[in-house]
């Protein structure tokens, strides 16, 4: 069974940081490419950044480039979500998701179960 565990979410202060995580089991960690997707209050979900399966090649949304990275540990099937400078509108539930190919897809197939983000001071 995929099992998709993000932690590291929590109240940080607008120029703040924080780095998600998401430990991931069930399947083989390096067969997939992985993405982080958010949702806001209210809105609907929004896809935030990719990764290749050996992390080769990143993907991030226009809106976060140069304040997000996205990275993986292969060796620790996890997945990570450094921010910077976060602002007010990066509050959200930020979502880990595995996509059904070794490449970028964005095609997901499986979700975790969510860590909530809050910026604010």
């Amino acid at each position: 069974e995929v099992q998709l565990v993000e932690s590291g979410g929590g109240l940080v202060q607008p120029g703040g940081s924080l780095r998600l995580s998401c430990a991931a089991s069930g399947f083989t960690f390096d067969d997939y490419a992985m993405s982080w997707v958010r949702q806001a209050p209210g809105k609907g979900l929004e896809w935030v950044s990719a990764i290749s399966w050996d992390g080769g090649r990143t993907y991030c949304a226009e809106s976060m480039k140069g304040r997000f990275t996205i990275s993986r540990d292969n060796a620790k099937n996890t997945l990570y979500l450094q921010m910077n400078s976060l602002k007010s509108e990066d509050t959200a539930v930020y979502y880990c998701a595995k996509d059904s190919s070794s490449r970028a897809t964005m095609v997901f197939d499986s979700w975790g179960q969510g860590t909530q983000v809050t910026v604010s001071s």
